[in-house]
């Protein structure tokens, strides 16, 4: 009686009979895709679209790899459970697809939908005016070999109280859990400086809302439409608790430095006394005012942006070191060795600091940041993007993809081709450092062959060598994207992992594992070991 009354009340009919009506359309109504190979169905079987996305869901790694092995050469529809229908290109219409206009395919529009980011951000404005872009493109790549004496004092501080100082006893610690609380802290010392990045609360929530978000996206994703206003109330609960309790936490210092900002600004004899923080906050500061827009200059404003520059680094950052480090102590001690006679030998050259020009010249350390992150990159496909165009796209070969479709290209399975990488499922820590010892009129592979037909020859050999640094991307490398909008941070991305990395080898012994723990697929992306565990000394006379 109890579930027959419920039913007849309209508050439970209304949003019961919406679902069912909203799935019922989903399933019937026409998609709009044009007649192409879809990855993962079956000749004949009833609802092919919908019954693929569940399968390419549960195995991202055999989809990616059937639509690039069985239609190399084709474009094919790659439908993903809880997303919008995918159409995935050749790999060769990669560059056209990244030259491609945003009024024509748009890079923000997918991320906006793929992390429901006007649920999932508490302040939508933050998104959808992202001008902090461009001060990580600008002035934080411009800054970042200034920043690297802040960064190896916060590496320093961390790593030795988390890794520990004991030089007679090993130590177990969870590579993962350690390497995102140093990513966290040294991260924030370049965005909020000191004390700030030491503050225990803030680090947890601002690792806390890294975490927050992809998990309410996804939920998000496999919620109707409709609902999402709603159900977005609840899942993003987390999100709202966390972002609170930083802003309250970083209001009080953004507060006093819009004070002194303005106090400066009135009397320039204490411009000319007192000398400004060099941070990203700070430099958000100066861009809000200048702006004008008193919006830009609000607190909360200025927290959020560095709460968002949180999420984009920690994760990914903290996915990257932890992959570097599983991959070497599953190689050779030899590995180890090599690395640690550049890093002093470079050191040596540079009269003991450390300093940008260092850390681009240990070139062998930069070839296993770059191919730790070929073998086990966060991204399955490359370069999405949003049909924009009211009537579509027509590809270089002829399909013609409707407004609304999410467009990309393989790469997964191109980090594992291996005609463009050869033992591609090897991890060869010097890979990419013997292809820049090689003269630049010698291809250096079947790939320099493939990607130049002979125009490396004509190259300078400072431009072979700088195409295979860590940060550089390519048609074949895109663990930071490609084109315009490929990650604005990798530069300083790169110059931090490398300097976390070559001051852990330096100083610490880190016993060789048999076999490295596996990775694990999350839908489109792969994801570290979260628990894997090392063991790991100080080295005797680093203390």
């Amino acid at each position: 009686m109890d579930l027959q009354y419920a039913l007849t009340r309209p508050a439970v009919l209304a949003p019961i009979l919406l679902t069912i009506g909203y799935v019922l359309y989903q399933v019937f109504r026409p998609s709009g895709l044009p007649k192409i190979p879809i990855v993962g169905a079956k000749p004949g079987e009833w609802f092919p679209l919908i019954r693929a996305k569940w399968r390419n869901t549960k195995d991202m790694k055999t989809a990616t790899e059937l639509a690039y092995t069985e239609y190399r050469n084709q474009t094919v529809i790659l439908p993903i459970a809880g997303a919008q229908n995918f159409v995935m290109l050749p790999a060769k219409q990669l560059q056209w697809l990244v030259d491609q206009p945003d009024s024509k395919l748009n890079f923000h529009e997918q991320v906006l939908d793929s992390l429901q980011l006007n649920f999932t951000v508490m302040d939508p404005q933050l998104i959808h005016n992202p001008i902090h872009q461009k001060l990580i493109s600008t002035i934080l790549t411009r800054e970042t070999g200034n920043l690297v004496p802040a960064l190896l004092d916060e590496t320093r501080f961390t790593v030795d109280n988390l890794w520990g100082t004991d030089t007679d006893n090993f130590r177990e610690i969870c590579v993962y859990d350690v390497m995102r609380r140093i990513i966290g802290q040294a991260t924030n010392r370049v965005f909020v400086g000191l004390p700030l990045c030491r503050n225990e609360d803030l680090l947890n929530m601002g690792i806390a809302y890294a975490r927050d978000v992809p998990m309410s996206s996804t939920a998000l994703r496999f919620t109707p439409a409709p609902l999402r206003p709603l159900l977005a109330l609840f899942l993003t609960l987390p999100n709202r608790i966390h972002t609170r309790k930083f802003y309250a936490i970083l209001r009080p210092e953004i507060e006093r430095r819009l004070r002194e900002y303005d106090a400066r600004r009135a009397d320039p004899e204490t411009k000319a006394a007192d000398k400004e923080p060099s941070d990203f906050l700070q430099w958000s500061i100066h861009q809000a005012k200048a702006s004008g827009d008193p919006y830009l200059a609000k607190s909360d404003t200025l927290a959020g942006r560095i709460l968002l520059l949180n999420f984009a680094s920690i994760h990914t950052s903290s996915f990257a070191i932890t992959h570097a480090i599983l991959d070497l102590t599953a190689s050779k001690q030899a590995n180890f060795d090599e690395l640690r006679a550049e890093i002093r030998a470079v050191l040596e050259e540079h009269g003991g600091v450390w300093n940008k020009r260092a850390l681009a010249a240990m070139e062998r350390l930069d070839s296993v940041m770059r191919e730790s992150q070929r073998l086990n990159s966060f991204v399955t496909v490359a370069t999405s993007r949003v049909v924009m165009n009211k009537n579509g796209i027509d590809t270089p070969d002829g399909v013609h993809i409707p407004r609304g479709t999410v467009v990309c290209a393989p790469s997964y399975p191109v980090f594992h081709d291996p005609v463009v990488y050869p033992d591609p499922y090897d991890f060869k820590p010097f890979r990419f450092a013997e292809k820049r010892a090689v003269p630049a009129s010698v291809p250096s592979s079947t790939t320099d062959r493939k990607e130049g037909e002979g125009k490396e020859g004509k190259e300078s050999s400072y431009v072979q060598r700088a195409r295979q640094a860590f940060a550089t991307t390519s048609p074949e490398y895109c663990a930071f994207g490609h084109g315009r909008h490929a990650c604005p941070g990798r530069f300083f991305a790169s110059s931090e992992l490398k300097l976390m990395l070559a001051y852990i080898i330096l100083n610490y012994d880190i016993q060789i594992q048999e076999k490295r723990p596996e990775n694990f697929w999350f839908g489109m992306n792969r994801i570290p070991p979260m628990k894997a565990t090392i063991r790991v000394r100080r080295r005797k006379g680093t203390v």
